[in-house]
């Protein structure tokens, strides 16, 4: 990971497998993207963290994604996933992602203020990170294209990120 992990017990029993630190980051921007990804990764055998765009628990919201996720997880149940909303330098945010139930959250803010963050995410069994990870997909670019192209892109970036996990 490209940041620092906010202060919190570390995770018992080995590295958890949708860990941004050891599982495939993929940004999605809609329901259909998520949806694709989630099939891509089961078909793939392969855990995946579904992340938000830059900012997003800000402009759209943690309510938002967490009933995209649902959804997806709804539609794609064998799928192995676990969550990344990007809350920007926004607490209010960061708060929101917690309440909702959001498995982890980036927040890029003031050290002090990511410190209390975390011990609340850590409390609420969430996970508070400092820096956004690397993502092996950014699917922005394919905000428009019919789900088959996204299915492909996919499927070419998990089998291209082998080493990830």
């Amino acid at each position: 990971m490209t940041g620092a992990r906010a202060p919190g017990p570390p995770s018992e029993g080995g590295p958890d497998v949708c860990d941004p630190d050891v599982a495939p980051v993929i940004i999605f921007h809609t329901l259909a993207h998520a949806v694709v990804v989630l099939n891509a990764a089961a078909e793939a055998g392969r855990a995946v963290v579904l992340a938000s765009a830059p900012d997003a628990g800000i402009y759209a919201g943690a309510g938002w994604f967490r009933e995209v996720l649902r959804a997806a997880r709804e539609a794609v149940p064998a799928a192995q996933s676990s969550a990344l909303l990007d809350c920007g330098e926004d607490a209010g945010a960061a708060m929101a992602a917690v309440r909702a139930g959001i498995d982890a959250i980036v927040f890029t803010g003031r050290a002090d203020v990511a410190a209390r963050l975390g011990d609340i995410a850590t409390q609420a069994g969430a996970r508070l990170l400092t820096a956004r990870p690397a993502a092996i997909l950014d699917l922005g670019v394919s905000f428009f294209a019919d789900d088959e192209s996204v299915r492909r892109r996919c499927a070419d970036a998990l089998a291209s990120s082998a080493g990830f996990c």
